[in-house]
């Protein structure tokens, strides 16, 4: 018997039940499709989030509050924290001290919702700055205008808001010079941001942007900053910006010796491998939920192929008989193992295809081609080792027995 009548027979057997090939198929196509989709939102996370600190600049630099590592003298450092201040940025614009920084935002996050009639919005970043946060954040204007120093200094509560929070508050009216309250207090819009787009699970046009006196008097309180945003004059400068914010900085805060100082600056290219080094390992935590359920498809091909092993004894029995060696019975029930994954891989490669050109959670997938070859890969191996068991069960039973099968 040669290779096309194996293949025959393996067709002919597997159109004996419709519904349980068809149910088999599914398992390894849902399988498939899982670990390409969920691959490709981990990648795109990854990617909108890239696109994000690019967007922030090559040059900007982010001072927070707190010192890092791990251990006895890391818990010395946190319990002696000394919070980031209004007057902690005045002393970064510094030409003397600090000649390579060109702009310093000092930033107050606050939280609520803001109420423009019927329509609410909770813009999840709700900010308290200064008109330098727009240059040294790479956040322009696109209607409207920024508000002034003086806005700052006279706690005018004015507000900038994105396109995402303008289209909750006004829909497609002009948001422009219009009041809203935002946790009861009124604040008139004087401008809206250029699109960003999203960041991963974050909306980037998401904002309301206020100066910090405004926020401080009306919503958070007088505090600590949540951190501080300064833009080096070039990027080739960031270096030296950073020295100088952490001269400046040590001296204000009392700090003898870098290992106890209680804040941490992160530029781009920190930023970029904390996220990297974050989206890997949750890339790698939607493959490994996929391929179980890549796993569990080829557990149903074992089931299965052992119940068409059952049902089949006798007709094993009879060609086994009539001289049909055993390399030719178990060939044919590995072929049956293998086409059902061969067509549940290309038909969960198409799925993913389909799949991956909607957004998911906020996140529009990127599909990685080496995670098309490995799933589908992976699908032709599940079936060739867990068809090999019922196969060989197959071939290895004795005509006689088999013939006596009811």
């Amino acid at each position: 018997m040669n290779v096309i009548e194996i293949i025959r027979f393996a067709l002919r057997g597997l159109t004996i039940n419709r519904l349980r090939t068809a149910l088999t198929t599914l398992g390894i196509m849902i399988g498939v499709m899982s670990v390409i989709i969920l691959i490709a939102v981990g990648n795109g996370s990854s990617k909108a989030v890239q696109a994000s600190l690019d967007r922030l600049g090559t040059n900007s630099i982010q001072v927070r509050s707190g010192g890092g590592g791990f251990g006895p003298r890391a818990r010395a450092v946190s319990n002696n924290i000394k919070p980031l201040t209004v007057q902690d940025a005045a002393a970064l614009v510094n030409p003397t001290l600090a000649p390579d920084i060109k702009q310093v935002a000092p930033m107050m996050n606050a939280t609520g919702s803001c109420v423009n009639g019927s329509s609410t919005s909770t813009p999840s970043t709700f900010v308290g700055t200064t008109s330098g946060y727009f240059e040294a954040s790479n956040t322009p204007i696109a209607k409207g205008t920024y508000f002034s120093d003086d806005d700052v200094t006279q706690g005018r509560r004015v507000a900038i808001i994105g396109n995402t929070t303008a289209t909750e508050l006004f829909g497609t009216d002009n948001p422009i010079g219009q009041t809203v309250k935002c946790s009861g207090i009124s604040f008139t819009i004087i401008g809206t941001t250029q699109i960003k787009g999203s960041s991963g699970f974050q909306d980037g046009d998401s904002l309301f942007i206020a100066p910090i006196t405004a926020i401080e008097s009306s919503i958070t309180g007088y505090g600590s900053l949540s951190s501080i945003i300064v833009e080096a004059k070039t990027a080739v400068g960031t270096t030296n910006a950073q020295t100088e914010i952490q001269s400046i900085l040590d001296a204000r805060h009392k700090v003898k010796n870098a290992n106890s100082r209680d804040y941490r600056l992160f530029n781009q290219a920190q930023l970029l491998a904390t996220s990297s080094s974050s989206s890997s390992v949750f890339t790698v935590l939607l493959g490994t939920v996929a391929g179980i359920s890549l796993l569990v498809g080829g557990i149903g091909i074992t089931n299965i192929m052992l119940v068409t092993v059952i049902e089949r004894t006798r007709e094993i029995g009879i060609r086994k008989a009539i001289g049909a060696p055993k390399g030719v019975i178990l060939s044919q029930f590995l072929i049956e193992a293998t086409i059902l994954s061969l067509v549940g891989g290309l038909l969960g490669v198409i799925g993913g295809f389909i799949g991956s050109h909607f957004t998911i959670v906020g996140v529009k997938p990127i599909i990685v081609p080496s995670s098309v070859f490995l799933a589908f890969g992976v699908s032709i191996l599940i079936g060739v080792f867990f068809g090999g068991y019922p196969a060989s069960r197959a071939a290895s039973l004795r005509p006689i027995e088999a013939l006596r099968y009811e």
